[in-house]
């Protein structure tokens, strides 16, 4: 049996950005049958994730309630198959892993509307790519 194929999203607080992508990733891949695990990770962590983002991630489905954004560790590099940075400098971490960047996503602070639609309309073309 192959191996799940590992996701790591990454942006600057592990508490809003990559938290979206994490879960509408598992939510997107299981949907169409792709066998992934996935995770977050902030370069500077948060303590919490913010009561607005574990809120509106709550009406669309997602349990992050009990989640603290994680530290992005070279275990985490190590693990992960593909990794998507928002726009973090990821320069001093070492992965062979492909990195993608996804710099122009708007702040989830700025609204979080916008920020989830442009994060699920390149989940969503990932799935589909990951899935070719």
């Amino acid at each position: 049996m192959s191996k799940p194929l590992g996701v790591l999203f990454v942006c600057l607080h592990g508490a809003a950005k990559s938290v979206v992508a994490t879960e509408y990733f598992r939510r997107l891949a299981g949907e169409a049958g792709a066998d992934v695990t996935v995770a977050s990770a902030g370069v500077e962590p948060d303590a919490e994730i913010p009561a607005e983002v574990r809120n509106r991630l709550a009406a669309e489905g997602f349990d992050v309630g009990e989640r603290r954004p994680a530290e992005l560790t070279a275990a985490a590099l190590r693990d992960a198959d593909v990794v998507v940075s928002f726009g973090c400098q990821l320069d001093d971490a070492v992965t062979d892993s492909p990195v993608i960047v996804w710099e122009d996503v708007p702040a989830v602070s700025d609204g979080y509307d916008r920020a989830r639609d442009a994060i699920v309309a390149r989940v969503q073309l990932l799935v589909s790519q990951l899935k070719q």
